[in-house]
């Protein structure tokens, strides 16, 4: 499935809107200022990262042979659920110690776009 990227980016764009549109209606008379701020900074990294799946998908068109890049796009993934995901639940449930897992998250995060620029370094231009 050489397009897996793209179906993941339309899913994961489309949850970030549902999601934000929810926390922008459905949530802010029910949550602390607190809490609706950490559920839209889940929903925040959750969009950008949508757009990183997008680019990997399409560089994974045009690189088919770099597993690196489809790699990254798994670590940005994983990122959503962790990050984006804890942050969801956190301010859903108030249930803290999901905090400490989120960092793991954002270091998804970070070795997803490291792996990327590492293998855009190595193809030849």
């Amino acid at each position: 499935m050489n397009h897996l990227f793209l179906v993941l980016a339309s899913v994961n764009g489309f949850l970030a809107v549902a999601l934000g549109a929810f926390a922008a209606h459905g949530l802010k008379n029910s949550l602390t200022p607190d809490l609706l701020a950490t559920f839209q900074t889940g929903v925040q990294y959750h969009m950008y990262h949508t757009l990183a799946l997008f680019g990997v998908g399409l560089l994974a068109l045009y690189y088919p042979t770099q597993s690196a890049v489809r790699l990254s796009g798994y670590l940005f993934l994983a990122g959503i659920v962790i990050f984006s995901g804890s942050l969801y639940v956190l301010s859903l449930t108030g249930i803290r110690w999901l905090g400490a897992i989120t960092p793991i998250g954002g270091v998804a995060f970070l070795a997803g776009w490291a792996l990327l620029a590492w293998t855009m370094l190595r193809i030849p231009a």
